[in-house]
């Protein structure tokens, strides 16, 4: 099976083959699965998932190799004594092979290229007989290819009997071609593809196809949101567009306004300088009658300003004498002061000398009046001592006293009780005595 899936054109690097582009190029990185998606398991559990896998890895092993055919071959020189004889020799028959389809695939397009730029200038005959040999040498091509196939296969066989050459030419990957390390690439994304689908049970398969399809509709709800926000957006730029129109013709309408208000200004501005010249002549002619109104004005007020002037020097003479006048009353009151006050102050220093001497003899006083305050506070602290002592002699004479009258009372009071007790004993005895009397004669009288 694997040997069936590497049974396609080899991959080498040459200006043909290079411009033979896979029919589906995908992507270098490998999708990563969405989180919620993830499978639960991590190991593949059965034989034939394993066995699947091994198949592909398999592939993708032999792929590699033989993607390096076209390296090997060209550095035969220098991998002369690592790789075998028969590994070597049937690279380079497997080079030779490669080499000729390739010359022949090259004279065919040359040809075929040849052919229709011919197409118009020649007969449609002689035209139709040189695309019948084109096809034919074509269909000669796949014994060719089938031979290459048989040589890959070769190749390929002895390389994985040699493990040491396998690894080996794996070290040379990076002579690999662009397109070839793309098909790897692509097998290796398969394998990551093919390795989650096999790990993805039945149930998980149907909550991803349940979360695929819900996704699906939110992103069918969400595109439906997005045309209407879409043709909302469309009405708004064109109710913007229109607005803009509006606006644009009212600036247009208020420009050829403002220019005919300039205009009219301009105009206004003339008439204006033409009045203001006017007024101006006007007011010159008013200014000059008002200027010489003015200075016969001042003609007159300076003859007043002198009569004036005399008659405030006079008034002013007057004041003079007046001023000297108090000045000397001043001096002579200031003269009587300093007399009284030199008088005040002889005075002053006298009562200040008595009252210093007072005020010593007060001092004196207040010492000897704290000194018989003292005295007396003692005399007064003894009396008040004396006073509570007789106060509670007094107090403990009359508790005295009273008990003393209290227990001549209670002592009266108990001879009292006793004599009593004593008395009416005696009445009692008295009583029975009388009363037993009376009995015997009575007895006495029953016998007579």
């Amino acid at each position: 099976m694997a040997l069936d899936v590497l049974a396609v054109a080899p991959l080498y690097q040459g200006p043909d083959i290079n411009r033979m582009r896979l029919t589906a190029e995908l992507s270098k990185k490998p999708a990563s699965p969405l989180k919620p998606l993830v499978p639960s398991k991590s190991k593949l559990t059965t034989i034939e998932t394993k066995r699947v896998m091994s198949v592909l890895d398999e592939t993708i092993h032999k792929v590699e190799l033989v993607t390096l055919l076209s390296h090997l071959a060209s550095k035969d020189e220098a991998l002369e004594g690592i790789l075998g004889g028969d590994v070597r020799r049937a690279v380079r028959e497997h080079e030779d092979l490669c080499r000729s389809l390739l010359d022949s695939v090259a004279y065919l397009q040359d040809k075929e290229r040849r052919l229709q730029e011919e197409e118009e200038s020649e007969d449609e005959g002689w035209l139709r007989d040189r695309l019948l040999s084109v096809q034919l040498q074509k269909s000669n091509l796949l014994p060719l290819m089938e031979h290459i196939r048989e040589s890959t296969k070769d190749v390929l066989r002895l390389l994985l009997d040699n493990p040491q050459a396998a690894k080996l030419s794996e070290t040379h990957a990076l002579g690999r071609s662009a397109e070839a390390q793309r098909f790897i690439d692509c097998l290796m994304e398969l394998r990551g593809f093919l390795f989650e689908k096999l790990l993805t049970s039945p149930m998980e398969a149907r909550e991803k196809t349940q979360f695929i399809q819900d996704v699906s509709r939110q992103n069918r709800r969400n595109q439906d949101i997005i045309d209407a926000l879409e043709n909302e957006l469309a009405a708004s730029m064109k109710n913007r567009d229109a607005e803009v129109e509006k606006e644009n013709f009212v600036i247009q309408e208020l420009k050829n306004h403002l220019h005919q208000v300039l205009r009219l200004s301009e105009n206004n501005l003339l008439r204006t300088k033409r009045e203001a010249e006017k007024q101006q002549k006007a007011d010159f002619r008013a200014s000059q009658a008002r200027v010489a109104k003015i200075q016969q004005e001042i003609l007159l007020l300076r003859s007043q300003h002198h009569n004036l002037v005399v008659e405030n020097r006079e008034a002013e003479q007057a004041l003079r004498k007046k001023k000297y006048k108090v000045e000397t009353e001043i001096e002579n009151w200031i003269q009587k002061y300093d007399m009284e006050m030199g008088e005040k102050q002889d005075e002053y220093e006298e009562l200040d000398s008595i009252h210093k001497e007072e005020k010593v003899q007060l001092e004196e006083l207040r010492q000897k009046y704290k000194v018989l305050v003292e005295e007396f506070a003692q005399i007064r602290a003894e009396r008040e001592v004396n006073a509570k002592k007789k106060t509670e002699a007094e107090q403990e004479m009359l508790r005295m006293v009273r008990a003393a009258t209290l227990i001549q009372a209670v002592w009266k009071g108990y001879l009292v009780r006793s004599v009593l007790r004593s008395r009416k004993k005696r009445s009692q005895s008295k009583g029975r005595g009388k009363k037993g009397k009376e009995k015997g004669k009575g007895k006495g009288k029953g016998r007579k």
